[in-house]
């Protein structure tokens, strides 16, 4: 071990009081986090709820517009097939 700086005291905590200690800051921190998006006191807890079901909401209407697009997509695809082939096969009266 390097020999201690003579202005540096050493501290020396049992592993419990250490351990409390540390609980307590990551309480605080937490708390403070949660107090600076606005997520603190009474209604903490249905705002966050809240969140997870918009959050939800939100994932389902882009799954639901991808598959849109696809459908929307297929579909003209088909119908355009159908249309080459009502032309080619002259099904609309032409010569």
């Amino acid at each position: 071990m390097a020999p201690q700086d003579k202005h540096t005291p050493l501290v020396t905590l049992p592993q419990e009081d250490l351990e409390d200690m540390l609980s307590r800051a990551a309480e605080r921190g937490a708390r403070r986090a949660l107090a600076d998006v606005g997520l603190d006191g009474e209604n903490a807890r249905e705002d966050i709820r809240e969140l997870r079901s918009l959050l939800q909401a939100l994932n389902l209407a882009k799954r639901t517009a991808w598959q849109t697009m696809v459908r929307i997509a297929t579909t003209g695809l088909l119908l355009a097939l159908m249309a080459g082939l009502a032309i080619k096969f002259k099904l609309f009266g032409g010569q």
